[in-house]
């Protein structure tokens, strides 16, 4: 979205006279903001709100929603997949170009871990956001209606897998939530939720450093919960977490966020992939070796020019994936006049994480905070990079209007299956509950 969104301002003229055309090509008609996911799905922000639609914000761009199946760059043709390409029963349509620009960026990586694919739940997407958030609501109502002890155990145990930027905050974010919400169930209380984070390495949030990183897991473990370190999900077959030391927890909600890897579609393009999957690139964002060809992102390899050790590559986050879309719409711009192409060179300012409502780390140009002072200086820099004055106005008075009235703990997990109750007035059997 940030390629195309500076490429329209950079060729206005040529796309008002028809001399070219943007074509983007995507699954969702919207742009997610990741980094507020966590916050959407403890409820401090509506889900619309961290989430752009791109026809508003490229208007001179051609919308396509849909999959890239295969990318055929010696005859520069892309093979799409559209939403109504079943309907048509024509097959997938061609769309040519004689510019290719690839950010995917990244899907979850999953394990063969027995019973994941049945019961884990993922933390990508705003719809898995807004589903967890339903899900943990709905556990506690389950606990607090049923009569047998194992079945609320298990309603009130979640297991986090991950102990990365989106484990971290998506459980610091729903544990705050749901021990608010415990206060209005007349059976539950806070402690008896048991959150478990399990992490394969000795450390959490290693962006932030050892040090922030070992103040995380105090925090957490100072509200009653249980960081597991090097330790791995063994299976959640039967809704029972097994992990590598032995433990077991009966559970139904166990939530993936294990790391990412690139999406598939870079497999079926041809073109040149380092050992980690990612498209080989240079310092100028050019694919390596081939010519019209342009990354970045997550699905991007691209040297770091600011690291001391060779062969270094920038991290997959958003940091450098913002900086490298500008870089990149004037690379395309300055290659189409036949210009001199710039370098991508950024060295990486820090971190922030958020571990729930006024609590957070943050190692930003090589300051350390810690607590309220990290927590405001996570909100202040991801609203700064909020994309559009629109949504970050909407952002900021969410936030406003929450200091001021109580926390919603609305679950609308109807809102997963919205047929299931015109299906039981006519007779059918409601669908049973997906996670």
């Amino acid at each position: 979205m940030y390629t195309a969104l500076r490429l329209q301002r950079k060729l206005k003229t040529q796309l008002r006279s028809g001399a070219a055309e943007i074509i983007v090509v995507t699954p969702e008609p919207y742009m997610t903001y990741q980094p507020f996911l966590p916050e959407a799905a403890a409820g401090s922000i509506s889900p619309r709100h961290v989430v752009v639609p791109l026809r508003r914000v490229l208007e001179h761009c051609s919308i396509v929603i849909g999959e890239v199946e295969s990318v055929d760059h010696a005859k520069r043709t892309a093979t799409v997949a559209t939403l109504a390409t079943e309907d048509e029963g024509a097959g997938p349509v061609e769309i040519t170009y004689d510019e290719l620009v690839l950010a995917p960026g990244a899907v979850s990586r999953t394990l063969p871990v027995p019973g994941l694919a049945d019961h884990g739940i993922g933390f990508k997407a705003v719809e898995e956001a807004i589903g967890l958030r339903n899900h943990v609501i709905e556990q506690m109502d389950i606990a607090s209606s049923t009569r047998d002890p194992a079945i609320r155990d298990a309603a009130l145990t979640f297991v986090f897998v991950g102990g990365g930027y989106a484990g971290v905050e998506a459980l610091g974010e729903l544990e705050d939530m749901a021990r608010y919400a415990a206060r209005y169930y007349h059976n539950i209380k806070a402690e008896d939720l048991k959150w478990i984070l399990v992490e394969a390495t000795e450390r959490i949030l290693p962006e932030v450093g050892e040090e922030l990183g070992r103040y995380a897991i105090r925090e957490l473990r100072g509200r009653n919960i249980d960081v597991r370190l090097g330790t791995r999900l063994e299976s959640c077959e039967d809704r029972v977490a097994v992990l590598s030391d032995g433990s077991r927890f009966p559970t139904r909600t166990v939530v993936w966020t294990a790391g990412v890897k690139p999406a598939p579609v870079l497999a079926a393009t041809g073109l040149p992939l380092n050992s980690h999957g990612r498209l080989r690139c240079t310092a100028m964002l050019t694919v390596d070796g081939v010519e019209h060809a342009w990354a970045a992102g997550d699905a991007a390899a691209v040297p770091d020019l600011t690291a001391s050790e060779e062969g270094a590559v920038c991290a997959p986050n958003a940091q450098h994936a913002l900086r490298q879309a500008k870089v990149l719409a004037e690379n395309i711009a300055a290659s189409l006049d036949g210009r001199a192409l710039e370098d991508y060179r950024h060295k990486y300012v820090g971190s922030v994480a958020s571990l729930g409502l006024h609590k957070g780390v943050a190692h930003v140009y090589g300051r350390k905070l810690k607590g309220y002072p990290a927590w405001f200086m996570h909100r202040a820099y991801h609203l700064s990079r909020m994309p559009t004055f629109n949504r970050k106005c909407r952002v900021l008075a969410e936030w406003m209007l929450a200091g001021l009235f109580k926390r919603e703990i609305v679950s609308l997990g109807s809102l997963e299956h919205p047929r299931a109750e015109f299906e039981q007035a006519v007779g059918r059997e409601r669908p049973k509950e997906g996670y």
